[in-house]
């Protein structure tokens, strides 16, 4: 009986000795890989960071994504650690990818504004200061957050749209170029000397600095079109995106004032009547 006993005890013994040592080889197996996947951690998250910085990645988006790639490197690490110590992981895994699945069901348009908010952020079709015009509203961005992007209208209203949409829409950017043309159609009364109308035009023009000139920003006027009651010319120039509305709208009252002033009629639209 006791040399069953010792026999067992021996057997058990080693057994335990034997479990020790496996033990003590995946914990120092797991402390290395810790120890080495924080530094690579660490490595790459700089390099990703210097990355971002250098393309000048919005602040919003830059702190997203660098928590976001922190979270899931670590994530990798604690399951490398973890399969290394022995421990079923495969189960763990399917754990988390099932919470990822019903999240991802329950906040799906969430996740869409969130996913254009990514987009914009990324390729820049607009920036804060632009003014542009999507689904139906213009206004001045003053904001790009992660899922949604607040403009402010010319009369100072606060409007919020989802990303979602923005990033699948057509969106028009009126500041995004250089330079914008400003179109005005003027009228005149048929009988009227071309040559004299664009005279007032090209001294009106003359005037104001703002209006660029060069080969790639000629100033135009032709007379476009001969109407029921007038003639048209198309006043055309450039000029910076932040001279725009106060160019059209100081051209519009010079061109009128001047016309006037140099005895040249802007019709109205009227019918003649002839009675036999």
């Amino acid at each position: 009986m006791n040399k069953i006993v010792n026999e067992f005890g021996d057997v058990a013994l080693s057994n335990l000795s034997g479990y020790l040592i496996t033990l003590g080889k995946n914990i120092l197996a797991a402390l290395v890989i810790y120890f080495v996947g924080r530094f690579i951690i660490g490595k790459l998250l700089k390099l990703v960071r210097a990355i971002m910085q250098k393309r000048g990645v919005e602040p919003s988006l830059y702190s997203f994504l660098d928590s976001l790639l922190t979270i899931a490197l670590y994530f990798i690490l604690v399951i490398a650690i973890v399969s290394v110590l022995g421990i079923e992981t495969s189960s763990f895994v399917a754990l988390f990818a099932s919470a990822g699945v019903a999240i991802g069901m329950a906040l799906s348009g969430t996740l869409q504004n969130f996913a254009g908010g990514v987009m914009i952020l990324i390729f820049r079709p607009y920036k804060v200061g632009d003014f542009i015009e999507v689904q139906g509203f213009a206004g001045t961005v003053r904001e790009i957050q992660i899922f949604h992007t607040i403009l402010t209208t010319g009369d100072n209203q606060t409007i919020i749209i989802p990303n979602g949409g923005l990033s699948t829409g057509t969106i028009k950017n009126s500041t995004k170029a250089t330079r914008r043309r400003v179109d005005i159609d003027v009228e005149v009364a048929y009988g009227t000397k071309p040559e004299d109308v664009r005279q007032v035009l090209t001294a009106i023009c003359d005037a104001d600095d703002r209006i660029l000139r060069g080969e790639e920003t000629p100033v135009i006027m032709p007379m476009t079109t001969m109407s029921a009651s007038s003639i048209v010319f198309s006043l055309r120039v450039w000029v910076a995106p932040v001279d725009y509305w106060p160019v059209r709208f100081d051209l519009t009252e010079k061109v009128y004032n001047e016309l006037t002033a140099a005895g040249i009629e802007i019709p109205f639209q009227q019918i003649d009547v002839h009675m036999k």
